[in-house]
């Protein structure tokens, strides 16, 4: 075995890194009483490690798409030598998969070898060969699939290849070859994700990601989307093997007694409290065998009287064995968070030069427009932090946070409201409303929200970077950043006992709700438009039901992930619905027979009559906690409150902390006409992005904008206008040589003036490929 693969092995329980090697050699140390020879064999050693460790980040490939983000490390990078700046304008589309439904997906397509995995035709999980489209097999009626992708693993004989996915809080497992379900996997073919969360499970109605995870040998690691209510369960991150589907680690992210970070919280807050989960995407560095977790908010998200302390490990970046779920090192990027700044994106691992030397770093982006860089292994910042203080919270029985993190680097978003900054676009009377609400409003950043006065909070809750919304080239420091300038207004509510009757409160959450996310397809009377008539829906659906639709989606209709329980009891009272009626049924969504070559259906059968309880309503009777508990909508009414531009794409150079460049991305017509210089509000949300060995990024945008960007300077390269909005993260593969670009357009075109998809020559929803036509 070579020196330097020996020092990089892969961690074991009881050694990482250098670590394992230190704690022999001490023993040699003591038992011979040669320290000085054996002193200067450790620093030798660590210095091999060192030069091992800067060099494993260089042999990692990014050659192929077996991975959501590409590979385990989600940069979304990849090695396109075909595909340059010189030739990037010949793209054309080489053939389209259709989904052949009403459906929005959000599916990140998987390629292995020639077989590319897509999700399509009524939620069916369907196998194409990836240089035709032609189908393989197709898997269907998989609804309550992972939204956003699955998992591909394969044995290191490649004799059993399997794709893991989650499922209805299920953890499954197909066969990648087959199509069939496996059923040895865990128990009758599925684990139970429901199980092992300091709750009792019955009592567990959503657990799993729409996020899909990431494979670590033979581990599929899982964060989770337990809600964001009160008494939500606590998002743990967990580990799985790919062949038994048996638990093999947990990280609990609200720690135990006992465990770091327990003295964080009030005691026996595990018990009670929720979230503080990894609900997109975790990032591995596959040759020392550390996962890097981008930890979100604890629940309740804007008042923490019942939670008081810094909160370990909400809203921190934490790397830990990906083989044993032990902490290696953390950061709190946000302490006792009021303000819902999870960390959403993507950590990037990239290797940048500092004062001449080379060093593998991890870097976050937040929500509200800060980037933080560390040292990989050991988690030291490579730029200042400093503690600032911010105001003090005046609610009742809340002690916010004396102080939080700023980092040295340039943030990338605005931090307040102001009249100078407000939309030029509005009308002259709009403009007025506004500068009286900002009269008696507070913003800025890190004000805590109240129950006297509304906050204004630049950026809000889909503010700055989100999911999907970062990549890296893994070899240059070149971080890339998608942002969006999006204002969320808060005001606490005092939460009124449970009532079947509406009250004032009831209204005005149904009234934000409604006109910030439903209006435009069901109509201002709630009789239907794009979408059918809500009016009575309440009387014929369950409570639980209606949660799931409004949450996951459903045909034309994307989830609302954002929407708060006490919005969605208000609403469903508002339709004739009582949410306090236990009555617990399955969504089964009516399918078409499914034309092509059909192998399975449905999954595992999971045991309905395991799914039976009440979620957690009340805290346990041995726990102090605050008398009265407080609420508020997330305030997304007005996604274009400030001037432009909205939307942007930027280039963060971490070798010297600058940001290159900046540029709008994408197109709306609310308020600037279609002026692709403004941006667009709420343009990045669930878009993507590739960047390519030859300085190309691949980016998606609002207005079924797809551009081919330098990423020297940020100026376009090739651009189009795809049939459908895009709202998944792109692909690219190849095949004997030929690169190809995977595009998932299979959304609609919604409260906007046009719609390409009714123009001459418009390709029907689903998965275009584009590449490089062959020479004739």
């Amino acid at each position: 075995m070579k020196l330097c693969d020996f020092m990089m092995r892969k961690p074991t329980k009881d050694r990482h890194l250098a670590k394992g090697i230190l704690k022999p050699f001490s023993r040699l140390v003591i038992q011979r009483l040669f320290l000085h020879v054996v002193t200067a064999i450790v620093l030798v050693a660590l210095l091999i490690s060192i030069g091992c460790e800067r060099e494993s980040s260089n042999r990692i490939a990014h050659t192929s798409w077996k991975h959501y983000g590409g590979s385990p490390d989600q940069s979304k990078y990849f090695e396109t030598p075909g595909i340059t700046k010189e030739n990037v304008s010949d793209l054309e589309v080489l053939w389209v998969y259709p989904t052949e439904d009403n459906r929005f997906y959000f599916f990140n397509p998987i390629i292995v070898d020639t077989t590319m995995y897509v999700l399509g035709k009524n939620n069916s999980l369907i196998a194409i060969n990836a240089k035709t489209g032609k189908e393989l097999w197709i898997h269907t009626d998989l609804s309550g699939i992972t939204r956003r992708g699955l998992n591909y693993w394969e044995s290191n004989d490649h004799t059993d290849k399997r794709l893991l996915f989650t499922l209805n809080n299920s953890l499954q497992a197909i066969d990648a070859v087959t199509g069939k379900t496996i059923s040895d996997f865990g128990k009758n073919g599925y684990t139970d994700l429901r199980e092992g969360l300091d709750r009792n499970p019955a009592s567990i109605k959503s657990i799993q990601s729409m996020m899909p995870g990431v494979i670590y040998d033979d581990l599929i690691i899982l964060g989770s989307a337990p809600g964001e209510s009160y008494f939500s369960p606590p998002g743990h991150v967990r580990a799985y093997n790919v062949i038994t589907g048996k638990l093999e680690w947990t990280f609990h992210t609200i720690p135990h007694p006992g465990e770091y970070g327990y003295e964080t919280w009030p005691k026996d807050a595990y018990k009670y409290v929720g979230g503080t989960n990894v609900w997109s995407e975790i990032s591995v560095d596959e040759e020392r065998g550390i996962a890097y977790l981008p930890i979100g908010s604890p629940t309740y998200d804007y008042y923490g009287a019942d939670r008081l302390g810094s909160n370990l490990f909400a809203n921190s970046l934490v790397a830990i064995n990906a083989r044993t779920g032990e902490r290696i090192w953390h950061y709190q990027t946000v302490h006792h968070d009021l303000w819902d700044y999870d960390l959403s994106p993507a950590p990037q691992l990239l290797t940048v030069e500092k004062n001449g030397e080379k060093i593998d770093a991890v870097s976050i982006a937040t929500k509200h427009g800060f980037v933080f860089v560390f040292d990989r292994v050991t988690g030291d910042p490579l730029f200042p932090i400093e503690e600032k203080a911010f105001p003090k919270s005046e609610m009742p029985g809340e002690e916010s946070w004396p102080t939080q993190p700023i980092t040295s680097l340039p943030s990338f978003t605005r931090h307040e409201v102001t009249p100078e900054n407000l939309n030029p676009y509005f009308s002259d009377s709009l403009r007025q409303d506004w500068l009286q609400r900002l009269d008696s409003a507070k913003t800025g950043l890190y004000v805590p929200p109240s129950d006297k006065y509304e906050t204004i909070m630049m950026p809000g809750a889909l503010g700055g970077a989100n999911y999907g919304n970062t990549a890296a080239n893994p070899h240059t420091g070149m971080m890339y950043i998608m942002t969006q300038e999006y204002a969320s207004t808060y005001r606490l509510n005092k939460v009124e006992p449970p009532s079947d009757e509406l009250t004032q409160n009831d209204v005005d959450k149904v009234t934000a709700l409604y006109n910030s996310s439903c209006i435009a397809c069901h109509g201002p009377k709630m009789e239907g438009a794009a979408g059918p008539s809500l009016i009575n829906l309440g009387h014929h659906m369950a409570y639980q039901d209606f949660k799931n639709t409004v949450i996951n989606g459903k045909g034309l209709m994307p989830g609302l992930v954002h929407v708060d329980e006490e919005a969605l009891k208000a609403l469903f009272k508002f339709l004739g619905g009582n949410p306090n009626q236990r009555s617990y049924r399955f969504n089964n969504q009516d399918q078409n027979p499914i034309a092509g070559p059909v192998v399975g259906s449905g999954g595992a059968k999971i045991k309905t009559d395991s799914l039976r309880g009440a979620p957690m309503e009340e805290y346990p009777e041995d726990v102090q906690h605050p008398e009265a508990r407080y609420t508020t909508d997330y305030g997304l009414d007005w996604p274009g409150l400030i001037d432009p531009p909205w939307s942007s794409i930027l280039a963060y150079d971490l070798n010297n902390g600058s940001i290159k460049w900046r540029r709008p991305i994408g197109i709306d017509s609310l308020y600037a006409k279609g002026d692709e210089k403004l941006g667009a509000p709420n343009g990045t949300q669930r878009k993507g992005m590739v960047i390519t060995s030859t300085g190309i990024i691949f980016v998606t945008a609002k207005g079924g904008k797809l551009y081919a960007i330098d990423a020297d300077n940020g100026e376009t390269l090739w651009e189009t206008t795809l049939s459908n909005e895009s709202n998944a993260q792109p692909s690219m593969f190849s095949i004997d040589g030929k690169e190809y670009l995977v595009i998932n357009a299979s959304s609609s075109f919604r409260r906007d003036s046009y719609d390409h998809s009714k123009k001459p020559g418009a390709l029907p929803k689903g998965y275009v490929v584009y590449g490089i036509p062959d020479k004739k």
